[in-house]
């Protein structure tokens, strides 16, 4: 029997394909978790609307962790703990990727807010939360409901430099890092996706040893370091490897459920 009690997974890159699709050996996969008694949810950076269409299909009973963790929903979608990005800092984030020159979007706990409808990464999100964008002029109302800010880019080594300044102009006001490479997520201080995995280890009374991970990017680190084991995806970075116990295939190859079965082997 598995030491493992509980499973934390992200979502885009890791439980999802490229295109959006879970397939039907991720959803086989957690079933096997299901039959072996061992806990299972998820945290990613997506709103938690972006997260419904998962919590039938994966037979998921756990809150689950929307925006990086810093939002925890229950199966209902309704808020068990929302965490907002202080006001200044929200105006601030919006100052660095201006001067970036991504395109930016805010998100409160129930609304996706943008500029420009036709921005180049409008139509993947759409798909990837299945969800359409409310199209602002200006974000200041927004600014103290803010559950989280994005800046988008194709230009991955810019925005590898936006982390940088952003993370640099603000401190500890707010968590900024990239979920994709093409996505910079600014959150609420002090939450992260490990501070998701160490409310449900203490929600289920669990030893950080009993809990594996599963992600692919830098916001996934967090909830590595507070799990016993944690698999990295194939199609991760070479730095998220690295932190990683093990490393599983790609995304595009079952990678997640191949990492189901090397938690069932532990």
């Amino acid at each position: 029997m598995s030491r493992i009690a509980l499973v934390v997974s992200d979502v885009d890159g890791t439980l999802l394909t490229k295109d959006k699709t879970l397939t039907e050996g991720a959803k086989a996969a957690v079933q096997r978790l299901h039959e072996a008694k061992i806990a299972f949810t998820i945290t990613s950076s997506r709103p938690a609307i972006g997260m419904r269409f998962l919590i039938e299909p994966l037979q998921i009973k756990l809150p689950v962790g929307a925006f990086n963790g810093s939002c925890i929903i229950d199966v209902n979608l309704n808020p068990i703990e929302l965490h907002t990005i202080p006001a200044g800092a929200v105006q601030r984030s919006l100052e660095v990727l201006n001067e970036f020159g991504t395109d930016v979007w805010l998100f409160t706990s129930d609304r996706w807010l943008a500029h420009d409808e036709n921005g180049r990464y409008v139509p993947l999100e759409k798909r990837a939360i299945r969800a359409d964008p409310t199209i602002v002029a200006d974000f200041t109302p927004y600014l103290a409901s803010a559950c989280k800010i994005v800046g988008s880019s194709a230009d991955a080594a810019l925005l590898e430099r936006c982390e940088i300044a952003m993370q640099k102009a603000l401190g500890r006001q707010a968590t900024a890092v990239r979920s994709q490479s093409y996505y910079l997520d600014v959150t609420a201080p002090g939450c992260d996706k490990g501070t998701f995995v160490k409310a449900m280890a203490r929600r289920l009374e669990i030893p950080k040893q009993a809990i594996a991970t599963i992600g692919d990017m830098q916001n996934d680190l967090p909830m590595f370091e507070a799990s016993g084991l944690s698999i990295a995806m194939g199609n991760a970075t070479d730095e998220v490897k690295k932190r990683a116990t093990q490393v599983t295939t790609s995304n595009e190859e079952e990678g997640f459920a191949k990492a189901i079965d090397m938690i069932l082997q532990e």
